[in-house]
């Protein structure tokens, strides 16, 4: 029986020590890559998106109290068939996957997290199993030269060197072999009928998902990670048994021998790294984690989000990787296929900031003692980054304490290159800051210290 997961964040998490690496060794040194670099491109999108409201959630009577919210101008009953109608008006003409790439490599971002399909059952690839899909006659973008949003996406981020992560949702609403109409309506986000008495029904269902994860990691190049949302599609609730492992292991034998697996929540030889979801661990972490959180307030769309500066996010970005994860940042882009301006400009300003100070953030591993008081550390073998997070007006003390112990021989600023004096004690390194002149608000100061060889 699965214990219980960390009861933190807006998703519980699978605790630490019951974490299972992978027992490839090609998947263990692709997952350690993998978690070099640190900054991924997170996507909410589809039709739904057109009502600015959560994606896949209200569909689900118990989600109601909560997802149903921003039903206000209907019954939820009408708002439901307008939500299922929706992919009949999605017609994104705006939307340029280069554009959005190239945003992304500007602003640092190292690897894609696009969502290929949601709990709704929408495609957004042409798979052979459904017509509930993106390039199907009955949505007007079907026409679009690049109406295969996933291909076009993966093409253009896979040109700027970027990895690609496939989330895919192991539930599926749309589908009769999971939500059946037979039964009635879905009372839950689980499964509406008894599997035990229905076994052929559920093996359908099975055999469904199987296919739609055998055409992402088949027919569309390269997967670095199969990202799998749902956790309550598992064996030990109502015995929904998807059976993972035999199509994982089918894929890791043909095409993708290095491909990462996340079956969130669920634990387990197929959950390679842990996803908190909007929440940071509060202390560092020994096993591969991401966390995976919004630049707004939602994760889908919706026409009255509000959004983190860009001095948040490289608050956030510190936060994580000092204590060694990875940031998961999600851009949910509007129903025109543009993405939302506010939204933008933050990521510009992370992406400045990282320009001059990202060597401390990419391909680096925790360093004790990890993060204090407007402080973080990561470190490269014989290199300490040593952080300082601004408050809102960007100022340094003209002396400031690092509490690193080790023997030190150099201190750099990173921003402007200048050797510093510093002062080494049992109690850490005391920088002399009197003589570095500021150079605006970069969000938080970065200095470089070489330990002794």
């Amino acid at each position: 029986m699965k214990k219980e997961v960390v009861a933190n964040g807006i998703h519980n998490y699978t605790p630490p020590e019951e974490y299972i690496p992978p027992k490839s060794p090609q998947v263990q040194e692709h997952l350690q890559w993998f978690m070099g670099l640190k900054l991924g491109f997170m996507m909410h999108w589809a039709p739904g998106c057109q009502l600015g409201t959560y994606e896949s959630w209200p569909l689900s009577d118990g989600d109601a109290a909560w997802s149903q919210e921003d039903f206000t101008w209907a019954s939820p009953e009408v708002c439901k068939q307008q939500y299922w109608d929706a992919n009949k008006t999605f017609h994104p003409v705006k939307f340029d996957a280069a554009s959005w790439a190239q945003l992304a490599s500007e602003c640092g971002f190292k690897y894609l997290l696009f969502t290929t399909k949601h709990h709704d059952g929408f495609c957004m690839f042409d798979t052979k199993t459904t017509d509930y899909k993106i390039t199907s006659p009955d949505c007007p973008f079907h026409t679009h030269p690049d109406a295969d949003v996933v291909a076009a996406l993966y093409r253009e981020f896979r040109k700027r060197g970027m990895a690609i992560s496939t989330y895919f949702s192991k539930p599926d609403w749309h589908s009769p072999y999971y939500w059946d109409p037979e039964f009635g309506t879905a009372p839950t986000r689980n499964v509406n009928y008894d599997i035990a008495q229905h076994p052929d029904l559920w093996e359908k269902y099975v055999q469904f998902t199987h296919e739609q994860i055998r055409e992402l990691c088949t027919n569309y190049g390269k997967i670095d990670v199969l990202w799998l949302d749902g956790g309550w599609v598992r064996p030990d609730n109502l015995g929904q048994d998807i059976r993972l492992g035999e199509i994982v292991e089918e894929i890791r034998s043909s095409t993708q021998p290095h491909m990462i697996v996340c079956e969130r929540t669920c634990g387990g030889e197929y959950e390679n790294f842990i996803t908190p979801e909007k929440t940071v661990p509060d202390t560092a972490l020994e096993v591969p984690w991401e966390t995976c959180t919004t630049v707004g307030q939602k994760f889908s769309f919706h026409y009255t989000d509000t959004f983190k500066s860009g001095k948040q996010l490289v608050h956030l970005l510190l936060d994580i990787v000092s204590k060694g994860g990875n940031l998961a940042l999600n851009i949910a882009p509007q129903p025109d296929g543009l993405l939302p301006a506010p939204a933008v400009r933050s990521l510009r300003e992370m992406g400045a900031w990282l320009k001059v100070f990202g060597d401390g953030i990419y391909n680096t591993h925790i360093c004790a003692p990890y993060f204090e008081d407007k402080r973080f550390y990561t470190q490269k073998e014989n290199q300490i980054y040593a952080f300082y997070a601004y408050d809102d007006v960007p100022v340094l003390p003209d002396k400031l304490t690092f509490h690193i112990t080790e023997a030190v021989s150099e201190v750099r600023c990173i921003r402007t290159g200048q050797t510093l004096l510093f002062r080494q004690t049992p109690e850490g390194i005391t920088l002399d800051l009197s003589c570095l002149p500021m150079g605006g608000a970069f969000y938080a100061e970065g200095f470089l210290l070489t330990l002794d060889s």
